[in-house]
């Protein structure tokens, strides 16, 4: 399973990605981060906010119950925001 980290997430992390064999059990993307932050500060750290974090399953956005399993590329990133909407102004998405 590979993982990728952006931002701030890779900054708490310490590291851009990384392969892992995570224990049979570990089958969804909140039991993936529960054992991440069992493995250190920097991932706990990375963490700690939910509501502050997004991820990818196979480069497509996905919650937290989604399903994954080996050879699964997951990315963690924070929420995006910014461009422009159709007259100019900033906007959020």
């Amino acid at each position: 399973m590979k993982l990728l980290y952006f931002a701030w997430v890779r900054t708490r992390t310490g590291i851009a990605e990384e392969t892992v064999s995570p224990p049979a059990g570990v089958n969804t993307v909140s039991a993936l981060i529960g054992w991440l932050c069992a493995r250190g500060p920097g991932y706990a750290a990375a963490f700690a906010d939910l509501k502050a974090v997004r991820v990818a399953v196979n480069q497509e956005h996905a919650g937290f119950d989604v399903a994954i399993k080996p050879g699964d590329e997951i990315a963690f990133f924070p929420p995006v925001t910014g461009g422009r909407d159709d007259k100019g102004s900033a906007a959020g998405f």
